[in-house]
């Protein structure tokens, strides 16, 4: 993927640069091309930055984000090589050239590299890590910030907490993940100023068939319950019940496991015309040490196909998504605090660019823990992401002939990131007190104590 523009300008010749294997086994010059040739944004007209380059300038910029947009296209060489007067010396071009390619490009052709890409890769990874027959993913939501412009506030909206907006305007964004890889199989994104009900809504008729969704309470949605059910071939929900939520005992499947009836509301009914007056479910109460009981709501109704035990345990692999989101942020993002762009479209257009390189980065450590024969999720993100980011920057100034023996030894730096086995912990969540510099305020006296006085 290296020397990008020499490498897919003979791509486009029929040939193929050594360098250009790191990411080639799983997304090719070809697949790019023909996504823009279906969104009608192939590049007729011969430019210096052409369609099929921008669009891996997307995804560069999310993979080399601790380097400028600029410095992404130097170092991708994302330029056509007939400006060169030889063979190592780099076409330039300038910072408003790359703006208007991007613009140009907009954001729907790189969604829609992400949606086929994403079915292409999540798919097996769920299937290949099955939980009794069932793919498990997760859905969860997340925020993100943009950089401060009347375009983005406009578009996106901000928090408001009372007292004054936020400092920056955010989005929202819903995912599904493969949980037992951390792939990204689905994601909706939506303004900050929608909930995330509303936003998720488009992902509900995409989930897989065979499949069992982990779901934040959050998500709690009788119609979502009844639609993911129904419209599909042997799809389930697993998600944590609220404490105000009703329904009635059908019978007892064990203890701690009940069948039970879920009442749906005459309001909701009249919106949605197919939906029942109730809808079944199985409530199974569970407590793991030193935290408090817990009730989970699920569609698998067989105790014996899906034991109550194995459901309790398999719940809290929704926390694998949590920690997807970190890697994205705090990882991918190497400590900003902002998206790079500065107008919604572009601003959309990096984020699909984004979920394309996180998934990218998650197939070499796959590809790596099947080689091992360990869990993918037991190596590093965060180390797998720099020795990357090393290679693409550092290969450029190798020979060619070297490359393939370079990207042997970054597979072999990148088994050696093996993370420990994880602990079996039992602390208890708490919020921590924020430490402030100013005295605690003294209560307010009540008014029984002022009557007396």
């Amino acid at each position: 993927m290296v020397d990008l523009g020499a490498e897919l300008h003979g791509v486009g010749e029929g040939e193929r640069a050594e360098s250009f294997s790191i990411f080639s086994r799983n997304l090719d010059f070809a697949w790019v091309k023909r996504i823009l040739e279906s969104t009608g944004s192939a590049t007729v007209r011969r430019r210096k930055l052409p369609a099929e380059f921008v669009a891996w300038l997307v995804i560069g910029m999310a993979l080399l984000r601790d380097r400028s947009i600029e410095e992404v296209v130097h170092h991708l060489d994302l330029v056509l090589p007939e400006a060169r007067r030889s063979a190592r010396q780099r076409a330039t071009v300038s910072s408003s050239a790359v703006a208007q390619a991007r613009t140009r490009l907009g954001p729907l052709p790189i969604q829609a590299l992400f949606v086929d890409t994403a079915a292409h890769w999540a798919t097996p990874s769920a299937d290949a890590l099955r939980w009794r027959d069932l793919a498990v993913y997760g859905v969860d939501g997340t925020t993100l910030r943009t950089h401060d412009t009347d375009e983005n506030e406009r578009e996106f909206g901000r928090p408001n907490s009372g007292r004054s907006p936020g400092a920056y305007p955010q989005l929202r964004l819903i995912a599904v993940m493969v949980l037992r890889s951390r792939l990204l199989a689905d994601v909706a994104l939506g303004p900050y100023t929608s909930n995330e009900q509303r936003i998720a809504a488009e992902l509900w008729p995409r989930l897989p068939e065979r499949s069992l969704t982990v779901m934040d309470r959050g998500f709690i949605n009788y119609a979502v319950f009844h639609q993911i059910a129904t419209h599909g071939t042997d799809r389930h929900w697993l998600v944590r019940a609220k404490s105000n939520l009703k329904w009635t005992v059908v019978r007892s499947l064990g203890h701690g496991d009940d069948l039970v009836q879920l009442p749906i509301h005459r309001k909701l009914r009249k919106q949605t015309t197919d939906l029942p007056a109730t809808i079944s479910a199985r409530a199974i109460t569970y407590q793991r040490p030193g935290f408090r009981p817990q009730v989970l709501l699920t569609s698998l109704l067989d105790p014996e196909a899906y034991p109550a035990a194995e459901i309790a345990v398999l719940y809290h692999e929704r926390w694998e998504l949590e920690i997807g989101f970190d890697e994205i942020k705090t990882h991918s993002f190497d400590g900003a605090i902002t998206l790079r762009s500065k107008s919604p479209d572009r601003v959309r257009q990096e984020l699909w660019g984004l979920a394309i390189a996180y998934n990218l980065v998650r197939l070499e450590i796959e590809h790596v823990a099947r080689k091992l024969d360990v869990d993918p999720l037991r190596i590093s993100y965060r180390h797998a992401l720099m020795l990357i980011r090393n290679f693409l920057v550092s290969a450029w100034f190798a020979r060619p002939g070297v490359l393939p023996k370079r990207l042997d030894t970054l597979h072999r730096e990148v088994a050696l990131l093996l993370l420990p086995k994880r602990r079996n912990r039992k602390y208890p969540r708490v919020v921590k007190i924020k430490m402030s510099n100013y005295p605690k305020k003294p209560p307010k006296p009540s008014l029984t104590n002022t009557k007396k006085a």
